[in-house]
């Protein structure tokens, strides 16, 4: 069932464009003017549905971002992506990182070995090249035991290189963008995880996403910078990217018994939390999150009742809610 909201003498439904105002039929005038305006309605109404039905297809991308190293982002995304798929989502994760370390965790040593990866694509597009088939680059991840899988896009340490050649490139902050457009129909979430920094690499997956995601370690630098991020952030979305949104911070790493976690954390709350949504789930640190890379395995997978797993599967469930929430 659609529905509308009334703004003056505009209707908006489903969030999407405006249209003037069908008077009642008793207010109108001759019957050509009625026939012109129910048909002006109808196809107000169609037009309107029929995009809202495209949003609703279309999957939700979202950048896991942090221009330091060391927060977590690629644990999250590996951890976020398998719970989602747990949960019954179709989800492909794309390493946007020159240091590979998702397609590590999932089972590539040798990225150099691996015929096309995510910097393969971007140059293909650049060069206004036609890309290979899907199967061709999308590698996917199984776990038979729990009948769990999920799609990525690997990526290598060429990935440096593209980011000099991107400087040069027309439309230089879209490429990213138009390479995963074609697969967001596929899918209902596709995470980025970046890379530590807040160059042309990391601009190009705030253009391609909705939503961003930040970790941050309850430490003074880490949030600190977020200062910096957010104005890159929204700087973005003003410039490029409108429809560009912050999904979230996200504490991860955290030790509940230190007493720096807890101020750090009353620290961004109380700067943030009236302007940015801050996730109520906080990833605790833990040892099980390096061994489980060792074994090519999310810490899910390695350790179900870790706690680390616990707080990922409760993230996963925040943030269908969250999502849900948005579209009432």
């Amino acid at each position: 069932m659609l529905s509308y909201r009334l703004y003056g003498d505009s209707f908006l439904l489903a969030g999407a464009v405006r249209f003037p105002r069908i008077a009642p039929f008793k207010e109108r005038g001759t019957k050509r003017e009625n026939k012109q305006a129910d048909d002006a309605e109808m196809y107000g109404l169609f037009f309107i549905y029929k995009k809202r039905k495209e949003v609703l297809t279309m999957g939700k991308t979202i950048a896991i971002v942090n221009q330091k190293g060391g927060v977590g982002k690629t644990t999250t995304t590996q951890n976020l992506g398998y719970a989602l798929s747990k949960l019954g989502k179709r989800v492909l994760l794309v390493d946007f990182d020159p240091q590979s370390s998702l397609t590590v965790c999932l089972g590539y040593d040798d990225t150099d070995s691996l015929r096309y990866t995510i910097a393969t694509l971007m140059q293909l597009e650049m060069e206004d090249e036609v890309l290979p088939e899907r199967k061709e680059y999308i590698q996917t991840y199984r776990n038979d035991s729990e009948q769990i899988e999920y799609d990525f896009i690997p990526c290598s340490m060429e990935l440096s290189a593209i980011e000099v050649s991107l400087v040069n490139a027309v439309c230089r902050e879209s490429i990213l963008k138009n390479v995963l457009v074609e697969l967001q129909q596929n899918y209902d979430y596709i995470i980025i995880d970046c890379s530590p920094s807040l160059g042309m690499l990391t601009i190009n997956a705030l253009v391609a996403a909705q939503a961003v995601m930040i970790p941050v370690t309850p430490e003074y630098l880490s949030a600190k910078g977020l200062e910096i991020l957010l104005k890159n952030i929204l700087r973005v979305k003003r410039k490029i990217n409108p429809s560009l949104e912050i999904e979230g911070i996200l504490f991860t790493m955290f030790r509940d018994r230190f007493r720096l976690a807890r101020t750090v954390e009353e620290l961004v709350r109380n700067t943030y939390d009236t302007a940015i949504p801050i996730y109520d789930t906080k990833i605790p640190f833990s040892v099980k999150s390096g061994e489980a890379v060792i074994y090519k395995k999310s810490v899910i997978e390695y350790e179900t009742g870790n706690q680390v797993s616990i707080a990922y599967e409760k993230l996963a469930k925040e943030v269908l809610n969250d999502e849900a929430n948005t579209e009432r």
